[in-house]
């Protein structure tokens, strides 16, 4: 039987939550000889996810070192992938969306003639440094690849303006449902035992999440400062805060919002725990981009905390809503969901524009397609 080698390589943990599905499909598939390799460009949480989706790693690139810049990242990842693609060769590589990972594996396949398929290609905020670098790594890497799997109409209409020949695009729906899906649970016991004491159905709770880069600092400060505020206002609500492991991010954390009685600083989850907590919470405020996807799925209004996204599909249902850094915005934007059932309702009862859960599937069967190893190819998303 005629066997075509996929290779997938990714190296934190929102590209392995993504891989996952598809991983696991691409394991099932007898036409498909499957390897995996993660550059560990996130350590301690890529090693949750890998676990949680019992993924079987075959190269594990181990690149982490404390204070790594992005020069360190791009330069290690380059030098130890060579001699993994000379001695695998595979036929095509798989990389996703906008890691430092995505775009300098897609390099190392390119310098190497390896045909290269771009997950979650097309999204644009048209801002180089927002997010910063994931805008350029992504735009990068779709200059490099082969076939574009985009999760949305709109991102494939922005590879088209690109020039990108239309018969290399294919539209699947976002991964990251398929994922969310598989992981979430009505009756679930979190690992982290402080969510279980958590009044979920008589308080308001918030979700937090804040990590990137062009937020360290002021604009985080202020983020931070909004979020003291709004639990003085408001005996009712209550904040859980997954820590980023970014030293920065934690000792500001800290200093604003250490010891403050309703809020939660907790260690970063593992996946199973973190979809789970935002299938209970009330609203969502994050500077992620997952999140911006996910959440429509569980009907969970989100602000998001930048100032552009590329996420542009939400944010045209509603389902999300640009409030930035501003401190007196995020407040106001917060109490207007607090107080006015209305707007609340609006932003809830959105259709999530970004996947069915078949994504996996569609990208799986096209791959196939391609290597004329299926004579029908599925319908688009």
């Amino acid at each position: 039987m005629k066997k075509i080698k996929v290779m997938s390589i990714f190296g934190t943990r929102p590209e392995a939550i993504k891989m996952a599905p598809l991983i696991n499909k691409l394991e099932e598939e007898k036409k498909v000889e499957s390897i995996v390799v993660v550059t560990a460009q996130h350590r301690e949480m890529l090693d949750q996810i890998v676990d949680l989706f019992a993924i079987k790693v075959d190269y594990d690139l181990d690149i982490m070192t404390p204070g790594q810049s992005l020069s360190d990242i791009s330069a290690k990842i380059l030098i130890d992938l060579e001699q993994v693609l000379i001695t695998e060769k595979p036929d095509l590589i798989l990389v996703h969306g906008d890691t430092t990972t995505s775009f300098i594996a897609a390099l190392a396949a390119f310098y190497h003639k390896i045909k290269i398929a771009h997950i979650e290609a097309g999204l644009r905020s048209y801002n180089k440094y927002s997010p910063y670098p994931e805008e350029i790594n992504r735009s990068l890497t779709g200059v490099l690849a082969d076939i574009h799997f985009t999760p949305t109409i709109n991102n494939k209409e922005n590879l088209l303006t690109e020039n990108i020949s239309e018969g290399d695009i294919f539209v699947t729906g976002n991964t990251v449902i398929d994922a969310l899906l598989e992981v979430i649970e009505e009756d679930y016991s979190f690992e982290e035992n402080i969510l279980n004491r958590i009044d979920f159905k008589n308080k308001k709770i918030i979700l937090l999440t804040a990590h990137r880069r062009e937020n360290l600092g002021e604009k985080m400060a202020e983020i931070f400062s909004a979020i003291k505020e709004l639990v003085f206002e408001h005996s009712g609500v209550e904040v859980v805060f997954p820590v980023h492991l970014n030293p920065k991010v934690r000792k500001l954390a800290q200093r604003i919002l250490g010891d403050l009685k309703g809020v939660y600083l907790i260690d970063p989850l593992n996946y199973g725990d973190f979809v789970n907590l935002m299938a209970r919470v009330y609203l969502i405020m994050t500077d992620s981009g997952g999140i911006q996807e996910e959440a429509p799925t569980l009907g969970k209004p989100v602000l998001v905390l930048r100032e552009v996204t590329e996420r542009s599909e939400a944010l045209a249902a509603g389902a999300i809503k640009l409030v930035g850094t501003d401190k007196e915005k995020i407040i106001g934007s917060v109490n207007k969901l607090i107080i006015d059932s209305a707007e609340y309702n609006r932003m809830i009862n959105k259709k999530n524009p970004y996947g069915d859960g078949k994504a996996s599937l569609r990208i799986c069967d096209y791959i196939l397609y391609c290597y004329r190893l299926k004579n029908v190819k599925k319908e688009e998303f």
